[in-house]
């Protein structure tokens, strides 16, 4: 086990230092700034926003999920999660889009409308999930629990 995690320790390291060395080697100096913010913003966002909203339907999910199956939980939580995800990622082309580009090859499709159309049909799954779930939960019977007796 030892063995192994100083290999992966080494491995991380040299493809940070890889990263570095691809970093100086392709940005200019003044667009370094700008990325770093950029990079800052992701983590503040992931950290901030998304893994505690992850968290809490989660959560929630978890006191449901007695009465629900465990497809059902996890039908809803990947759809949580890739809603996120694909929100974060396409936020920014959005913005990059209202404020303009210089060549407009760059951003040609409508990335608001076609987001819209990705989280409909994530909340379309996660409700048919739900609702195949929750109909699921009352046809089955309830477990019957045993009477004890004393004595």
């Amino acid at each position: 086990m030892r063995a192994t995690r100083i290999v992966l320790v080494v491995l991380g390291v040299l493809v940070m230092a890889f990263g570095a060395y691809v970093l100086v080697a392709t940005v200019r100096p003044n667009r370094i700034g700008g990325l770093a913010t950029w990079l800052l913003a992701a983590v503040v966002l992931h950290d901030a926003v998304l893994s505690p909203f992850v968290v809490a339907v989660g959560l929630l999910l978890r006191r449901a999920g007695r009465r629900l199956g465990v497809g059902v939980l996890v039908v809803v939580q990947a759809a949580v999660v890739l809603g996120s995800v694909l929100a974060l990622v396409v936020l920014p082309e959005i913005a990059a889009r209202h404020h303009g580009q210089k060549n407009p090859t760059v951003l040609p499709f409508d990335y608001t409308t076609r987001l819209l159309v990705v989280e409909g049909v994530l909340l379309a799954v996660v409700v048919v999930a739900l609702v195949v779930g929750v109909v699921r939960a009352r046809r089955s019977p309830r477990p019957l629990v045993a009477a004890t007796t004393n004595g």
